[in-house]
């Protein structure tokens, strides 16, 4: 067989032979080739994008925008030197710069923007549909609205559930008899104390159509009945009175409306236009007129929502459960709520996985004034919280993302400028202040003006130190209480009451203190112990001894010293001394060294020689006194 020269290889001058290629080479010409049409199909369908870009953006985010491969963007943004990976966030500015690289032009939003998303235009009134009313029961801790509310529980579960089980989910609805005036259903929000309702109305959410005020007709009007009263005219809610344990002997009805009479409340009994009906929770008396009443409000009310429409609500109630993940008592106003909707509620986003009605059945949807618990969400919200539905995921994390972005901005912020009694005792002595500014919460007036009356006698004779009361009230602590005290950088005293869910949370964010007592001697010394500290303590002079100058040297770099002995008590190195000559002080000042023999000495004792210099004074004399005291600090006391 004739041998190839190097010349016929490579030539293949013959054309006998051809170049061979291994099955690995011949891949890689294939994906070549195939990267290669792809470029150029890209090239020639790449479209320039306006991309919408708000003040932080991740970089997935940013990619699924540009509709680029999210590899792509982190090696453009590895080129500019700045190392992510696809979840981290990127300011506008380099998400302009990435953009420009792919031929993208960018539209710049406000984070305040993000939100716009959630605001829709009004309904049209065609398209609104009656919905049942929702009613929030309210009332004194003691006088039956928890007997009335599941009166009116049991009462459905008989009627209408067969022996069903009723869940206790925060809210529910109760089936009519009959319809009546076009409904036939009443939606009720049991939360305990008046947490739901005033939380919904410190976050603008006008949940509430009807007000049932619940009043013992043995017991009157009480100091949670008041509040009851102030807290549905504010948020000017018509009121159904109902009043409760009239199967009593005591019961005295007729009371109760003459009472109502104080506080702007008129009966129809009494010539005005609130219904009042007389009921028994116990015995379920006058639990149907009362029910009816209801309805006949809200025929007044004239309660209509579209249900066409994404879903809106508000959390009534939100909690984790074991194998349930965060679930939220969900409250819906208008629009329907479908398995599979995307929300945002408060800081919270999630897909709908699943929809429970107050009997503890799934539902596919629900509809407005519908109670219902929504699981689903990736984290849990508060209560009070806006509830929305929004078209899609990477929307919902945005609005979210924002919504904690600010969160965490407004709670650095607090803690800045803290209300804690710690940092009004820090600025009290730094001469910041001298007023204590204190707000203070009691169960009964008669508690509120005595702790206010000895708190505001805590002082001293020149004023030096003194309580500021900011306010003094009946009832719980309020967001309204926690918003002045941090304006004021008080604290708050709660006297045999508790702050409420909406206030706790609001105190936790601005860092304002809140201390709760049952003893009015407990708050008075607390306070008093804290306007203590705070008083600029009493100099007083303590005497430690007398030394006798018996030869003064010359020392070179050291100047004159003093040879004395102590003839009374103790002479300490760094004390305060007086040189007296002949009975008159002619210096005052610090002993610089003290010296025994030749080492230098903390102090010398009576009896004992010792050579002392003054610190910047050498005017001494054979025969001249020195006195040795210390400055102590006492304690004053109020």
């Amino acid at each position: 067989m004739a041998r190839l020269t190097v010349q016929q290889a490579l030539s293949n001058a013959d054309g006998g032979f051809e170049k061979v290629y291994s099955v690995a080479s011949m891949r890689r010409k294939v994906e070549r080739e195939k990267r290669q049409m792809h470029r150029g199909q890209a090239d020639q369908q790449r479209v320039a994008r306006d991309v919408v870009v708000p003040e932080v953006i991740t970089v997935g985010e940013l990619a699924n925008r540009m509709a680029e491969r999210g590899a792509d963007v982190i090696k453009c943004l590895m080129k500019m030197g700045v190392m992510v990976t696809i979840t981290q966030t990127i300011d506008a500015d380099t998400a302009e710069l990435v953009a420009a690289e792919f031929g993208h032009k960018i539209k710049r939003v406000a984070d305040s923007d993000v939100e716009q998303v959630l605001q829709h235009e009004d309904d049209a009134a065609d398209s609104l549909l009656p919905r049942p009313p929702i009613v929030t029961v309210m009332g004194h801790v003691d006088h039956g609205k928890t007997s009335l509310l599941d009166a009116l529980r049991s009462a459905n579960v008989v009627a209408g559930e067969a022996g069903g089980i009723t869940q206790h989910i925060g809210a529910y609805q109760v089936m009519l008899k009959e319809p009546q005036h076009g409904f036939d259903r009443i939606t009720f929000i049991d939360t305990p104390g008046h947490a739901a309702f005033t939380e919904m109305r410190a976050r603008g959410a006008n949940l509430t159509d009807i007000v049932i005020l619940v009043v013992a007709a043995d017991d009157g009007i009480m100091p949670q009945t008041i509040e009851a009263i102030k807290h549905a005219k504010a948020a000017e809610v018509p009121i159904v009175v109902a009043i409760n344990k009239c199967d009593l002997p005591a019961a005295k009805p007729d009371r109760v409306r003459t009472e109502l009479l104080q506080h702007d409340l008129q009966v129809e009994e009494m010539g005005g236009e609130v219904l009042s009906v007389e009921i028994s929770a116990k015995t379920r008396k006058g639990l149907d007129k009362l029910l009816e009443s209801v309805v006949l409000q809200a025929e007044i009310l004239d309660l209509r929502a579209n249900p066409h429409r994404i879903a809106v609500g508000t959390v009534v109630e939100a909690k984790m459960e074991r194998g349930r993940g965060s679930v939220a008592t969900v409250l819906l106003q208008k629009g329907t709520l479908k398995i599979g909707d995307v929300f945002v509620t408060g800081t919270e986003w999630g897909k709908v996985r699943a929809i429970i009605n107050d009997r503890g059945e799934n539902m596919v949807s629900a509809g407005p004034a519908m109670p219902v618990e929504v699981l689903g969400l990736n984290g849990t919200p508060h209560a009070g919280d806006d509830f929305m539905a929004v078209g899609d995921e990477a929307k919902a994390r945005e609005i979210a993302d924002f919504r904690a972005r600010r969160k965490r901005t407004q709670q650095a912020t607090a803690s800045a400028n803290r209300g804690s009694l710690e940092q009004m005792l820090e600025s009290i002595k730094s001469g910041a202040t001298k007023e204590l500014p204190v707000l203070i919460k009691g169960d009964v007036h008669g508690s509120v003006e005595a702790i206010k009356n000895a708190l505001e006698k805590i002082t001293t004779d020149n004023n030096e130190v003194r309580v500021r009361v900011l306010d003094a009230a009946v009832g719980p602590v309020t967001e309204s209480d926690v918003t002045l005290a941090n304006a004021s950088k008080g604290m708050i005293i709660g006297f045999n009451v508790r702050a409420n869910p909406q206030a706790r949370e609001l105190a936790k964010r601005d860092a304002i203190d809140i201390r709760y007592y049952s003893i009015i001697y407990n708050v008075i010394d607390d306070v008093k112990k804290a306007l203590t500290g705070l008083l600029s303590p009493d100099l007083r002079e303590k005497f430690l001894g007398n030394a006798s100058i018996l030869q003064v040297f010359n020392i070179t770099k050291v100047g004159k010293v003093a040879g004395c002995r102590v003839t009374d008590g103790v002479v300490k190195r760094g004390a305060k001394v007086r040189l007296l000559r002949d009975n008159v002080v002619i210096h005052e000042g610090t002993l610089k060294t003290l010296k025994r023999i030749k080492d230098e000495v903390k102090e010398v004792k009576e009896g004992f020689e010792c050579g002392m210099a003054f610190e910047s004074y050498d005017d001494i004399k054979e025969g001249d006194v020195i006195e040795c005291f210390e400055i102590e600090q006492v304690a004053r006391a109020l």
